[in-house]
């Protein structure tokens, strides 16, 4: 695997028109872009439609289309994870064709674990929902939470990302997720 300075390099090249640089790139980031997608299905129901490599190539192909400048690999793999979690909620609104009854859906805030349930479908609704409602709170905290949930990058990448501290990062992280769990707690 390559690099991070050579994947950053060869982003960079990609990004001035370089297609050779993207072919070479390609292998070098699928196998962890397939990690962020495994990550973002687990729990997710047996029976799902969407597999991790699906998700992968769905997002590379958009990626390919899209210009953008990118600065490094944290970056890249920032777009990339909010590009697969917009996949993954298209997807769930298509599927979601009744309204969500009164069972209870759990949604889980541990790292690595965005959301599982018997409902996920529901549930990641739900919590993009509640993402949203942070970003209309808070922008910063909800891209923080979108960066490590579903992009899977460190405190340090985030810090990097976003231009703020590490420390800063750890404490916006830790509002936010108190701020989540507040708003998916079960209404009684």
């Amino acid at each position: 695997m390559g690099s991070p300075n050579d994947i950053t390099q060869m982003l960079g090249d990609w990004s001035r028109g370089d297609e050779a640089a993207g072919e070479r790139m390609a292998p070098l980031v699928f196998d962890e872009l397939r990690a962020i997608s495994r990550r973002l299905l687990r729990g997710e129901r047996p029976s799902h439609t969407l597999q991790p490599t699906a998700l992968v190539n769905e997002a590379f192909e958009r990626l390919v289309q899209v210009e953008v400048d990118w600065q490094d690999r944290a970056h890249f793999f920032a777009f990339s994870a909010r590009l697969m979690r917009r996949i993954l909620i298209n997807h769930a609104e298509r599927r979601s064709t009744e309204k969500r009854g009164g069972d209870r859906i759990v949604v889980s805030l541990t790292q690595g674990e965005a959301f599982a349930g018997p409902e996920t479908d529901a549930a990641l609704i739900e919590l993009h929902e509640a993402i949203e409602a942070l970003a209309a709170y808070d922008d910063r905290k909800a891209r923080l939470i979108e960066l490590q949930y579903f992009g899977g990058l460190t405190v340090e990448e985030m810090a990097h990302v976003e231009n703020m501290s590490p420390s800063t990062v750890t404490r916006d992280l830790r509002f936010a997720r108190a701020w989540l769990k507040d708003r998916l707690r079960p209404k009684e």
